[in-house]
């Protein structure tokens, strides 16, 4: 199958995308937490040489305070000055060694979080592989491309920095508190009679601001949807004049945008601020507490001056994990937009005894068949025809009869509402759905070309073509002619949608890429719109040929191309209304008719 058309077959088919984003559903946030640790497990070794190494700085870092005490009572008091310069080269290792554990901690975590997301973002995509065109009918590009990207980078800033983070500063607060009450326990209870404030704070603002961040995530995805489609319609907007509603439209979603990140950052903002006023309030309370226990000779000085060292090392973490509650709460808010997607039910799938089919003779036969995009919306009614192997049969009616509708269904994009689709006498659902779109060739209107060289989007139809090959469908296809005149011929560069190439150049390559693909089954849809009547004559003569032996389905509004098709289905309103040849529906003076007489007699 031409894969390339398939992205033109989902534009001819899809119902309005509009500039917003799917609605955000609220989902359980320790499910996802569970999910990505699922993420994280495999590479458990990783993980547990990085919590070793933090166990091992953490212990360095808790040994720090207490050293700084027995300097001050030891050393410095008693005026010692060599022991003094001795304990301090040992308190200079001490920190040089802390200081190496915590670079090898993070550089492994980094390392785990990098596999991790790697890991993520490969089986997001090859989930987006496994759903249907229905799927995406329903969603903007954008969106679904914020997922991808800055959903799963915001997971991955907190892999690498949050996770390691909550660890060392859990062990951390633990270690502290053990050490602080060894020393005293009187000053250990003063230091830790503000913890209670810090929880109540802390839970309250999170309660208030993790909402806030999974919207702004979505209006993050809508902004990104809206980007998207401007770009992509830029000269739609040029012609029609519209740069000015467009900036208009884009200040709204980028405002609301801004208003959701305002809420999200504000409310989450006053974390920081807050806990640092209840730190200061608690060092104010060792101090005091402190300074009457050492008069009283309850306490040394070197005990008060390890206590200040231990409450700033007590309370750091608690700072530091109020600082990345934003980090983490947009993570959690963008891995839930990732596992939305990736909870998705295929509902094109193979049965557990699809055939893989080598090759079709080339018998299509649809049956009472009914189909709607949307529920109460029928675009097919009743559609029955057959067609013999190697018949040429057309498609004609007006703009949006459904005719483009019998392709995507012959070609499985969709599952049909009732009725039948049978290729050599079985349903297309016994067979394999990758094996039923390689033996179909298509080509559509609006071509799509991959950024690469003009050799590479003709192979794209056969990827083990070789290049002579190549050079054959291309002339074929009457490619050629404009393809040695290019400055690197086969090997030019093209863009992505190939917009370097006139729209009847871009048709050239997707029917040398069909021909290349040499399947059993052909679709053309308005293949030759796009190009001159000179080189439409020279490529309807190598259609001819590449239909021979082959059934083929003609998609056409200028009849004079299909008058030599074995057979013309009239369509009009999601119905067949007229089947039979030219000569023979002209005679019954119908539809066809009037239509043929309007584009001749006008």
């Amino acid at each position: 199958m031409n894969k390339a058309s398939t992205t033109n077959a989902i534009g001819r088919a899809r119902g309005p995308r509009g500039f917003g984003g799917p609605v955000e559903k609220a989902r359980d946030r320790k499910g996802t937490l569970k999910r990505i640790w699922q993420y994280m497990e495999k590479q458990k070794v990783a993980m547990i040489l990085s919590v070793i190494f933090v166990i091992i700085s953490t212990l360095l870092n808790l040994l720090v305070p207490y050293m700084i005490g027995v300097i001050i009572d030891q050393y410095i008091i008693p005026k010692n000055m060599n022991g003094t310069l001795r304990f301090l080269l040992l308190l200079a290792i001490v920190y040089i060694v802390a200081s190496i554990f915590t670079w090898l901690q993070t550089f492994l975590m980094v390392r785990v979080s990098l596999k991790t997301i790697r890991i993520l973002r490969q089986d997001l995509f090859n989930k987006f592989q496994t759903l249907s065109l229905r799927f995406f009918d329903k969603r903007t590009h954008g969106d679904l491309m914020s997922r991808v990207t800055n959903d799963i980078e915001s997971l991955n800033n907190a892999l690498s920095q949050s996770v390691i983070q909550i660890i060392s500063s859990a062990l951390m607060v633990s270690g502290v508190t053990i050490a602080m009450f060894l020393m005293n326990w009187m000053l250990a209870i003063i230091s830790l009679l503000v913890i209670p404030l810090i929880v109540f704070t802390t839970k309250k603002i999170i309660k208030y601001s993790s909402s806030n961040f999974i919207k702004r995530q979505r209006d993050l995805g809508e902004l990104n949807g809206f980007i998207e489609e401007a770009i992509s319609g830029n000269e739609v907007i040029t012609i029609f004049g519209q740069e000015e509603k467009t900036f208009t439209k884009f200040s709204i979603v980028n405002e609301r945008l801004r208003y959701s990140a305002m809420a999200a950052d504000t409310v989450s903002g006053f974390l920081g601020p807050i806990n640092n006023f209840i730190n200061n309030l608690g060092l104010v309370l060792i101090i005091g507490v402190g300074a009457l226990m050492t008069v009283q000779e309850m306490a040394t000085v070197g005990i008060i001056a390890a206590f200040v060292t231990y409450s700033r090392q007590f309370f750091r973490p608690i700072n530091q994990l109020s600082s990345l509650l934003n980090t983490l709460q947009s993570a959690i808010a963008g891995a839930e937009r990732v596992f939305e997607i990736m909870d998705e039910t295929p509902d094109l799938t193979d049965k557990e005894d699809a055939i893989e089919v080598d090759s079709f003779k080339g018998d299509v036969t649809f049956s009472n068949v009914n189909f709607a995009y949307e529920d109460g919306k029928p675009i097919l009614k009743n559609i029955s025809f057959q067609a013999k192997a190697g018949e040429k049969i057309a498609l004609v009616g007006p703009t949006g009869s459904g005719k483009t509708t019998i392709i995507n269904l012959l070609m499985r994009f969709y599952n049909i509402d009732s009725g039948d689709i049978k290729i050599d006498g079985r349903t297309i659902q016994d067979y394999q759905i990758s094996k039923l779109r390689e033996k179909i060739a298509i080509v559509l209107q609006d071509t799509f070309l991959f950024s690469g060289t003009i050799m590479e989007n003709i192979r794209y139809g056969r990827l083990e073509a070789t290049d002579e090959e190549v050079i054959a469908a291309a002339k074929m296809a009457s490619a050629h002619r404009f393809i040695k005149h290019l400055p690197a011929r086969y090997e030019t560069l093209i863009t992505s949608g190939g917009s370097s190439l006139s729209q009847g150049q871009r048709q050239l390559l997707a029917i040398a890429r069909a021909i290349l693909a040499d399947s059993d089954i052909l679709i053309l849809d308005e293949a030759t719109s796009s190009i001159d009547t000179r080189t439409e004559i020279e490529i309807q003569q190598g259609l001819n040929r590449l239909s021979e032996g082959r059934t083929s389905f003609v998609i056409a509004h200028r009849l004079k191309t299909i008058e030599n098709a074995d057979r013309i289905l009239v369509i009009n309103q999601g119905e067949l209304i007229e089947s039979g040849t030219h000569e023979e529906l002209l005679k019954q003076k119908g539809f066809y008719y009037e239509l043929y007489e309007s584009q001749f007699n006008i």
